[in-house]
């Protein structure tokens, strides 16, 4: 079984930053992927930032303002974001690409953690 569990999210102001940390648990062999997606009220979910062992990539609507990390050891992805906007208003989600035992390929989700802007 695997675990995902997001933390860090709040309210902040506009011109604000916030720090998501998204934490990987249980039978893992490996962890080739692991992504931030968001969604907000009325809208589809939207992959914004995502981290492999040797790459990075983002939407165009965080680019430059948002950055993915990943702590192996931890099995921990992280996404600092700075100069919010109060379209960055949404649900934050963290999803994993992962190996587990004995020796299958999944993806797994957290429940997600709530970013708010304003003023």
């Amino acid at each position: 079984q695997v675990e995902v569990v997001e933390s860090g999210g709040g309210l902040v102001q506009p011109g604000g930053s916030l720090r998501l940390s998204c934490a990987a648990s249980g039978s893992l062999l490996s962890i080739p992927g692991m992504g931030w997606y968001r969604q907000a009220p009325g809208k589809q979910r939207e992959l914004v930032a995502r981290i492999s062992s040797s790459s990075t990539s983002y939407s165009d609507s965080v680019k430059g303002r948002f950055t993915i990390s990943r702590d192996n050891a931890k099995r921990t992805a992280y996404l600092q974001m700075k100069n919010l906007e109060p379209e960055d208003t949404a649900v934050y989600y963290c999803k994993v690409d992962v190996w587990v035992l004995p020796n299958t390929y999944g993806e797994y989700w957290g429940q997600g953690t709530q970013v708010t802007v304003s003023s």
